[in-house]
C-alpha cells in the first residue's frame, strides 16, 4: 500500500517516538521535535488518516496516537533504517564469539544467547540443532581400558555427543579399530531414521565372531543419537521489567510462563523458512506471543539451516537496532561454525 511520502514520514515520526518514550505521540510533539515544515494541524489530520487506515491507534480519546501492528509491520517492511552495530559492539561481539571457535556447538550457542541479550536488552532464544536435521559425519572409538570405550558422536549439524560403552569383554586395539572403520563406513551420512534393522545387521554380518561387542556398542551409539533434541537457550528472562508494558503483573506472568514451555518457543523460534524473519504481535500465530515481536535469523552449518537465534520482546521494540546486531551475530555466527565445523 503506497500512503505517500508525507504519511509515510509523519508515521516514521510517530513510532521512532513512541519506541523511544512509550508514550503516545501528539501531532505538536510531531511538529515541535522533527520539523517537517507543516502545522501541527495538518498532521492531525494526516495522523487521522492513518488511524483510518489502521496504522494508528488512539488508546484513549484525548491522548495522541500509538503504532498499531500494521503500522509496525510497514514501518519494518518500508520504513526502517536499520541501525549497525557501534564499533564498540561490534569488538564485543567479535570477542566473544572469538573465546567459542573451538568449543562445541552447546558452548557457541550459549555464549551467542547471553551475548545477544545483553546487547539488545531484550530476551534472546537460540533454538539448538536438532537431530531429526542431522547425519552422522564420524565415529570415534578411544579405548579407556580393556572393558570401557568412549564412543565420540559428530553429526553434520556439529552435534556432538560422548558416551562411554562398557564391553563384555576384553577388545584389543587393532579390533577396536577396524570395528570403529566399518561403523563409520557403514553408518556415515544416515539419518537417525536411517539407522534401522537392516543396516545394523549388515554391520554385524561382517564382523562375525564380535557380535557380543557389537551389540553392546551399536545401542549406545543409536540411543545416544536419538536422545540428541533441540533445545531452547535463554538469556535475559527478566529484561522485560525494563518496559512500562510489562508493569502489568499478569501481563509480565504470561511472557514468563510462556519462557516456561518449551515446547511452544521450540514451535515458535522453528521457522527457517527467511533467513530473518520478524513476527509483529498479532502476526503470530501462537496466542501467547499476540502482545510480542520475535525477531529470528536461521544459522548454518555448511549449507544446511540447522538452527535459529531470536529476540522476543514487546510489539514497542528497536526494531532497526535488533535487527542489525541480529543480523551481525548471525553472519558471525554462520561464519564460526563455517570454520569450526
Amino acid at each position: 500500500m503506497d500512503i505517500g511520502e508525507r504519511k509515510k514520514h509523519i508515521l516514521k515520526a510517530i513510532i521512532d517516538d513512541y519506541i523511544e518514550t512509550a508514550e503516545p505521540v501528539g501531532s505538536r510533539t510531531i511538529a515541535k521535535k522533527y520539523e517537517m515544515g507543516i502545522s501541527s494541524a495538518t498532521i492531525r489530520n494526516e495522523m487521522a488518516d492513518l488511524e483510518e487506515l489502521g496504522f494508528l491507534e488512539q488508546p484513549h480519546t484525548s491522548a495522541g496516537r500509538i503504532p498499531s501492528d500494521l503500522g509496525y509491520r510497514y514501518y519494518v517492511d518500508k520504513l526502517i533504517n536499520i541501525k549497525n552495530p557501534t564499533k564498540e559492539e561490534e569488538n564485543e561481539i567479535k570477542k566473544i564469539l572469538q573465546l567459542v571457535t573451538l568449543c562445541e556447538i552447546d558452548n557457541i550457542i550459549k555464549r551467542t544467547t547471553k551475548l545477544l541479550s545483553e546487547v539488545t536488552s531484550y530476551t534472546a532464544a537460540v533454538l539448538s540443532p536438532s537431530v531429526r536435521r542431522s547425519s552422522l559425519k564420524s565415529i570415534q572409538l578411544a579405548q579407556i581400558n580393556e572393558t570401557d570405550v568412549l564412543a565420540i558422536i559428530i553429526t553434520d549439524t556439529a552435534v556432538i555427543k560422548h558416551v562411554v560403552v562398557k564391553l563384555p569383554r576384553k577388545i584389543e586395539y587393532d579390533t577396536l579399530i577396524k570395528i570403529n572403520n566399518l561403523l563409520n563406513d557403514k553408518l556415515r551420512g544416515l539419518s537417525i531414521e536411517q539407522i534401522d534393522l537392516s543396516v545394523i545387521s549388515q554391520i554385524l554380518l561382517e564382523l562375525k565372531g564380535y557380535h557380543e561387542i557389537l551389540n553392546a556398542i551399536i545401542p549406545v551409539l543409536y540411543e545416544s543419537l536419538k536422545s540428541v533434541d533441540c533445545d531452547v537457550y535463554l538469556e535475559g528472562t527478566t529484561n522485560i521489567f525494563r518496559y512500562p508494558e510489562y508493569n502489568d503483573i499478569n501481563k509480565a506472568k504470561s511472557f514468563l510462563g510462556l519462557l516456561e514451555k518449551k515446547d511452544t518457543l521450540i514451535d515458535i523460534l522453528a521457522d527457517d523458512s527467511d533467513y530473518l524473519k520478524v513476527s509483529i504481535g498479532s502476526e503470530n500465530e501462537n496466542a501467547e506471543v499476540k502482545d510480542c515481536s520475535i525477531v529470528r535469523a536461521s544459522y548454518m552449518v555448511g549449507n544446511k539451516v540447522v538452527g535459529t537465534i531470536g529476540v522476543i520482546g514487546p510489539t514497542r521494540m528497536d526494531y532497526s537496532k535488533v535487527i542489525g546486531i541480529l543480523k551481525y551475530i548471525a553472519d558471525n555466527l554462520n561464519d564460526i561454525l563455517r570454520n569450526t565445523f
